[in-house]
């Protein structure tokens, strides 16, 4: 493109606080935010923050998809998935599991687990992913759920015990960690996006351009031996990662989040 590039962090309301800075840019394609699959959350928390992520943006591209992994304390006695479900089925709340925040990635992940398995547990809310981490692994928490990039470090330290992930199949990083689907929830299969979106009115051609630009990086060595091997990602099909592909999957994943903060009963503000 041969453009030059501004990083801009705007912390603030859970990631609202960019998007209303997007949202009143230019559609010109020069202005554009790197964002996940969390953004659907954002219109739950803050419904008067007049933030619409399927009408108030346009999706450009999917630059790659973390498989979420659930991984327990040393102390909490779970060898496996299937023991960590029965012993919840047990007693239930009993489980506590940690995320870094309400209406997190995290936080919605953990929700699905339990809706899945149908068990009872308890979800802690930290301030940050930092302090729920040193919980697991102090075991003052039993579990955790997240990225494989957050999790991986502390399976490999032996600091906690990685017992499944959402992928179609096994990690590189962390081949003796079974998919859920082995585990026996197959049914457990989120996986978080992450990608470029624009305001909404972007002109189509200015979409793919950049989308055809940005294509061509993730299929180099390089961004493969980053995302895949580093990172424990998936770099999205083509039929996924271009405009129309990215918005059906906002779209289909903007119905399945909704469900989950029904049911957790996340309030607003």
């Amino acid at each position: 493109l041969k453009q030059p590039v501004v990083v801009e962090n705007l912390a603030g309301a859970g990631g609202l606080v960019g998007f209303q800075r997007l949202k009143r840019a230019d559609p010109d394609g020069h202005t554009l935010n790197f964002s996940n699959m969390g953004l659907l959350v954002i219109p739950h928390l803050h419904p008067q923050g007049g933030f619409d992520p399927l009408n108030d943006l346009a999706p450009v591209v999917s630059v790659a998809t973390v498989p979420m992994v659930l991984a327990v304390s040393n102390a909490s006695g779970f060898a496996d998935l299937k023991s960590m479900i029965e012993f919840m089925r047990q007693n239930p709340g009993k489980v506590n599991l940690g995320s870094g925040g309400p209406g997190t990635t995290a936080h919605l992940s953990q929700a699905l687990f339990l809706k899945l398995a149908g068990v009872q547990g308890e979800l802690v809310q930290y301030r940050g992913t930092g302090p729920a981490l040193i919980d697991v692994i102090a075991g003052t928490i039993q579990g955790i759920i997240d990225q494989t990039v957050t999790l991986m470090p502390l399976h490999a330290d032996k600091r906690a015990r990685a017992i499944a992930v959402s992928a179609p199949q096994r990690v590189a990083r962390m081949p003796d960690v079974p998919t859920f689907a082995e585990a026996g929830l197959p049914q457990f299969d989120l996986r978080i996006w992450n990608g470029l979106v624009a305001p909404k009115g972007t002109p189509r051609a200015t979409l793919d351009r950049i989308a055809a630009a940005v294509s061509q990086v993730m299929d180099s060595p390089e961004y493969v031996e980053r995302v895949e091997k580093q990172f424990a990602s998936e770099i999205p099909s083509m039929a996924d990662r271009g405009p129309d592909g990215f918005r059906k999957l906002m779209e289909g994943d903007a119905t399945r989040v909704a469900d989950l903060v029904k049911s957790i009963g996340l309030q607003g503000k």
